[in-house]
């Protein structure tokens, strides 16, 4: 890392670093490692936070535990970590001081050309449900072209580490969450999507108007294509009051024929009507559906978009569908675990919210769902109305599972319900075979929760090996 950049911006500013874990932690070391005075604070004092304050002390950093509301004195920048909420005291206090607050994914975009280094464009991919598996499919179809990519940020990959490491990259596929698009004031994508929106994290956001706001600044300064949902109206309201360049597109996906500007599905073949020459009349088959890995409806939609960021690259018809033919979707989303006794089972743990359980019950019929655990505040009433012909008969677990029980009574009261009233480690094993009890030859068993997992699991891919456990215990009584 040479030393005229660092030393004019950085050398000497105290920044406070809001909050450690995996996002706070590379923040430090990478600010002091500028030349940054850094002071970290954080709310817990947890055995894991002291382990943390210990190795950033280590390096010189000042760490403050307990106490995440007080601006440290003589603070000249923020950089919070993703998770922490807008209204909290330091961010007042930031904000009278006149302190600029960033996130950790606005603190790489301003890094990204350090030392004049020729930075890679990003192709941005937000929504409330589908962002992981989107991006990953996007890296998978660039890769397939033959660039120099990789998938990062929301997905569990440091854009810091990416930006300021050693690699070089022709382009990143970049998933950004509502929290992170909060604090990215200066991002601009070369292109970017929004799969879809739907109620999620308002506690958080404070409001629905607040969540869709902070979704939609990840298409202000696109370059080339804001590409939408055709489907969901909110997300080509966004693309209309994007402030983009001059020249840049609004791209629509659809599982429908598609129109001009569009990408969509007709006679099971995934085509392009944007990205080509004379697009009234013509349109490029880019892949089958059955490229599509699982073929689920909401996962044809996610591979028209990151097949419509692919192609605003400028990426070949032949990539679009060599790189969805070779990605393979991560455990616990819609992934199929067994057969047993003429019944599929199917583990979408991930389906943390009514919006992605929705989509997943879309994809089967007739259906056994496994639902449950801590709603976030959510309504079920219209997931249960929509879905409730789907349903053979409902397993309910978890500590919020009596407000799905309260929507089934009201708008599925023919179908069966089993209430779980247990949180022990053997309460899924136990809610498998209910289910087992419920179906019929031909049926699909399908969690697909809609609530979070921590009131039982210490995350969705707990809960989800807890499933799989479960089926092949199942499927071993069987044998």
């Amino acid at each position: 890392m040479g030393s005229g950049q660092v030393s004019t911006t950085w050398q000497g500013k105290r920044v406070t670093v809001a909050g450690l874990g995996v996002s706070g932690m590379p923040v430090a070391r990478v600010l002091k490692g500028l030349g940054a005075v850094v002071t970290a604070v954080n709310e817990g004092a947890d055995e894991r936070s002291r382990a943390q304050a210990a190795e950033l002390e280590a390096q010189g950093i000042t760490v403050r535990l307990g106490d995440g509301d007080t601006l440290p004195e003589g603070t000249e920048l923020v950089v919070t970590t993703p998770g922490w909420r807008p209204d909290k005291p330091l961010f007042s206090a930031a904000a009278e001081a006149g302190v600029p607050v960033w996130g950790d994914v606005e603190l790489a975009w301003r890094l990204r050309d350090l030392d004049g280094r020729t930075p890679a464009p990003w192709l941005a991919i937000t929504g409330t449900n589908g962002k992981t598996t989107t991006t990953r499919m996007l890296a998978s179809i660039l890769e397939a072209a033959g660039l120099r990519t990789a998938a990062v940020g929301n997905i569990g990959v440091s854009l810091l580490d990416v930006v300021l490491g050693e690699e070089q990259y022709d382009v990143l596929a970049v998933e950004l969450s509502s929290y992170q698009l909060h604090w990215a004031p200066s991002l601009r994508a070369h292109s970017a999507a929004v799969l879809n929106l739907a109620p999620d994290h308002l506690d958080w956001h404070g409001s629905m108007e607040a969540y869709v706001a902070d979704k939609g600044r990840i298409y202000e300064g696109n370059t080339i294509a804001c590409v939408y949902n055709a489907e969901d109206k909110a997300t080509e309201d966004l693309v209309r009051e994007a402030d983009v360049e001059e020249g840049c597109r609004a791209i629509g996906f659809t599982l429908a024929t598609p129109g001009p500007s569009q990408l969509g599905v007709v006679d099971g073949i995934l085509v392009d009507r944007a990205f080509v020459q004379n697009r009234q009349k013509n349109a490029q088959e880019l892949a089958e559906v059955a490229d599509v890995n699982p073929p689920a409806p909401h996962n044809i939609a996610n591979a028209l978009a990151a097949a419509a960021l692919a192609r605003a690259f400028g990426v070949e018809p032949k990539a679009v569908r060599d790189g969805l033919r070779a990605f393979r979707p991560d455990a616990h989303r819609i992934e199929h675990v067994a057969d047993v006794a003429g019944v599929a089972y199917i583990d979408d743990s991930k389906a943390t919210n009514t919006h992605a359980a929705e989509a997943s019950l879309a994809a089967y019929d007739p259906i056994v769902w496994i639902a449950g655990g801590l709603a976030k505040g959510a309504s079920f009433d219209e997931l249960v109305q929509r879905s409730a012909k789907r349903l053979r008969g409902v397993v309910l677990i978890g500590a919020e599972r009596h407000l799905i029980a309260e929507a089934l009574a009201r708008h599925a009261p023919e179908v069966p319900v089993v209430d779980l009233d247990r949180t022990d480690t053997g309460a899924m094993s136990a809610a498998v075979r209910e289910a087992a009890g419920l179906a019929e030859p031909g049926d699909t068993v399908l969690m697909a929760p809609a609530c979070a997992s921590m009131d039982m699991f210490a995350n969705y891919n707990k809960r989800g090996e807890a499933f799989a456990e479960a089926v092949r215990e199942l499927a071993a009584g069987h044998a």
